[in-house]
């Protein structure tokens, strides 16, 4: 008896999710990716299932960008709880310490620049890092006493907007891969003397994905039940991942020529005067990623993309 036929379908681009509270990441990446019926699908960095906001999922072709897009600035919006440190840094771990005082809005805006430039940051406890192989959450909820090393971060702006009241602090940050804002606040609350933790975390940016792009789980689910191609009003191009790059126009022979792994001469008037990584389209279609040099594109990833020729 033959297996049935598999509904997966070839979807290339990019999904700016607004994940929900509560559900993880994979979980959320595995919810559009069954509504789509596609095939294959990634995100650009993983958020906690605590926090909601800006989760950018790559199908297909667009999952050979996800470290073009997982390189690029992050934006955060969170609340801090002043009086308590956790176990996880956020509200879903166990109380380790409490402290009766609370910070001032003064004594808060004066600890800030200590916290903007290249920083050294030691990761949560519950975080994704590997020790000899083993993720660090993993570790930490099996009871074993996890020590991670510090490490530089790079944090581009910190800002405190709103203070609610005496326990809780609202801030907006801007920083770079690998940094972790559960670690900041934990940071903060140790410095001011009266400890914190997450309490509320929303990302808002990824590179060139903003909220503003956005689209509610529940929309994407509802694909499931919609019309083949449905999915389009809703994806965007693959190259917006690619926003940091120059992007080179080619002719027809030199995409053939860069389709099969060669390089290719970057002929003309109009040819840009670029060195470095870039991106080639061929008619606005894009064809590949590689670098400039010496006038020729050499190519380091091949987008095969359907009527692309």
């Amino acid at each position: 008896m033959s297996k049935p036929r598999s509904d997966k379908r070839e979807i290339n681009g990019w999904l700016v999710l607004d994940k929900p509270r509560d559900i993880t990441s994979t979980q959320a990446v595995g919810a559009a990716r069954w509504a789509m019926r596609a095939k294959k699908a990634g995100h650009a960095g993983t958020l906690d299932p605590l926090a909601t906001g800006v989760l950018p999922i790559a199908f297909g072709e667009a999952t050979k960008t996800v470290s073009h897009a997982m390189d690029g600035l992050k934006r955060y919006r969170f609340t801090v709880t002043w009086g308590t440190e956790t176990d996880t840094d956020d509200v879903e771990g166990r109380v380790m310490a409490s402290s009766p005082l609370r910070p001032t809005r003064a004594a808060i805006e004066a600890i800030l620049p200590e916290y903007l430039g290249t920083i050294q940051q030691v990761p949560p406890k519950f975080s994704a890092i590997k020790i000899d192989g083993e993720r660090a959450y993993d570790l930490a909820r099996d009871g074993e006493d996890v020590e991670l090393q510090a490490r530089n971060v790079e944090v581009h702006a910190l800002a405190l907007i709103d203070t609610p009241d005496a326990d809780r602090s609202v801030f907006e940050c801007e920083c770079g891969k690998g940094t972790y804002v559960r670690a900041l606040a934990r940071d903060m609350g140790r410095d001011l003397g009266c400890l914190g933790h997450i309490s509320q975390l929303r990302r808002t940016r990824v590179g060139a994905f903003d909220e503003s792009m956005a689209v509610d789980l529940e929309a994407v689910k509802a694909l499931r039940e919609g019309a083949p191609g449905d999915e389009a009003a809703l994806l965007l191009p693959i190259e917006v991942a690619l926003d940091g790059l120059v992007g080179v126009a080619i002719d027809r022979g030199a995409a053939d020529r860069i389709r099969r792994g060669q390089s290719a001469i970057l002929r003309g008037r109009d040819a840009p005067v670029v060195e470095g990584e870039a991106y080639a389209t061929c008619f606005g279609d894009l064809v590949a990623i590689g670098l400039v040099e010496r006038g020729e594109f050499v190519p380091k990833r091949v987008f095969n993309l359907p009527g692309v020729r």
